[in-house]
């Protein structure tokens, strides 16, 4: 019951229920107290744990590397490691397998990998062999890090070992290379997938299909989206939201919408993702209004618009020469407590720079600078070319 509940979050009940097992003579084991533990750690209540930790001490039970390594994985995420290996060390508790996987994940996800690998080596000199789950943490964090030689030296090296791949690993790669634009090894590994008789998930489609609308290879991703359906696999929002960005991106607003409706007619909520795509693609189409419209429709589904949504705007009513509607968004984004960003700023400035208002651009330089946004090259272009055309104005009237 106590395992239950801490599963569902409900960890004062979990502990009341404790309580209630001493009230009634039954006596809690070690078993019990790492349950609350684990409850704990997994929230982040890492105060909580420590209560528990004590309270099992003052009943005579000495905590484990099951009571440890709940907590180490949090603190790992915190990038506060060290302090659980140290309380560890002094319990005499030497990391287990479980302890050096948690380790390699957190370096990994954290981007520093040489660390993640020492664990790793680490980990072997102490008698302890890589799991599928080091393996393809390390992969992962390779890819994540563009460091993909390497991810292809680990695999070689796997594959030495005469270790087989399986399905997480080949979704981990194929997706990897989905991610890098390498459509071709990410069908290669897909056909090896098959090959091994090992069957590929939503997560494959999805990543293939991405790679697919990410080359504009529009067709192949429409077939390859039919043939996940024919398979009988439900198509989950990011499948959908990766083939509405695919035509949205290559001009075909009519088969992104119907898309739409397709997600609506499969009862799947849209997100910000779905329609910041749909926005984007109007205003690539110079359908502005139709594109504020479509934020309208967001707000009243519940969707909250994000920064990119009014970025979105911003750009495309920058694009038009529109610079009081331009402002116009921005005002509405910072009433919302969207702070802009350097994208911002230079739409706005594009924006100025066709109108020539130097009052202005020069305002808004400041106002970067004031929010600690350094300018970039096409700041600087929007800017040379505002204050450009105030100077040929001003030679006009001269003469």
């Amino acid at each position: 019951m106590i395992n239950v509940l801490c599963k569902e979050g409900k960890l004062k009940k979990a502990k009341g229920m404790l309580a209630m097992m001493e009230c009634f003579g039954v006596k809690p084991n070690i078993v019990t107290y790492n349950t609350l533990v684990q409850g704990y750690s997994l929230r982040g209540r890492i105060e909580g744990a420590r209560m528990v930790i004590k309270e099992m001490k003052s009943k005579g039970f000495k905590p484990d590397l099951q009571t440890y390594n709940p907590i180490l994985s949090w603190m790992c995420s915190e990038g506060r490691a060290s302090e659980v290996l140290k309380e560890m060390k002094e319990l005499g508790l030497v990391p287990d397998s479980v302890s050096y996987n948690i380790l390699i994940r957190g370096c990994s996800n954290k981007g520093d990998l040489e660390t993640a690998f020492a664990y790793r080596d680490e980990m072997m000199k102490k008698g302890f062999a890589p799991t599928f789950y080091t393996y393809n943490t390390l992969i992962h964090g390779l890819f994540m890090e563009n460091k993909i030689e390497a991810a292809e030296m680990l695999i070689k090296e796997i594959r030495e070992k005469g270790i087989a791949l399986d399905a997480v690993t080949y979704n981990i790669l194929i997706n990897g290379y989905c991610q890098h634009g390498d459509a071709k090894k990410a069908f290669a590994l897909h056909d090896e997938m098959m090959t091994d008789g090992i069957e590929p998930t939503l997560f494959t489609y999805t990543s293939l299909i991405y790679v697919l609308c990410r080359r504009r290879k529009m067709r192949e991703a429409d077939e390859l989206f039919e043939n996940v359906v024919g398979k009988g696999m439900k198509p989950d929002l990011v499948m959908y939201n990766a083939l509405i960005d695919g035509h949205c991106s290559t001009g075909n607003m009519d088969r992104a919408f119907l898309l739409l409706k397709e997600v609506d007619k499969m009862r799947i909520d849209p997100d910000d993702v779905t329609y910041n795509c749909l926005m984007r693609g109007l205003c690539g189409e110079g359908k502005f209004e139709e594109a504020r419209e479509l934020m309208g429709e967001m707000k009243r589904r519940g969707i909250k618009p994000d920064h990119i949504s009014y970025n979105t705007l911003i750009s495309g009513y920058s694009k038009k020469g529109d610079t009081k509607q331009a402002f116009m968004v921005r005002d509405e984004m910072l009433s919302l407590g969207f702070n802009p960003t350097l994208l911002t700023y230079n739409a706005l400035l594009k924006s100025l720079s066709k109108n020539q208002d130097g009052r202005v651009t020069e305002e808004l330089l400041m106002e970067m600078k004031s929010e600690g946004i350094t300018p970039n090259d096409s700041t600087y272009c929007s800017v040379v070319e505002a204050m450009s055309n105030l100077e040929q104005d001003a030679e006009k009237s001269d003469n």
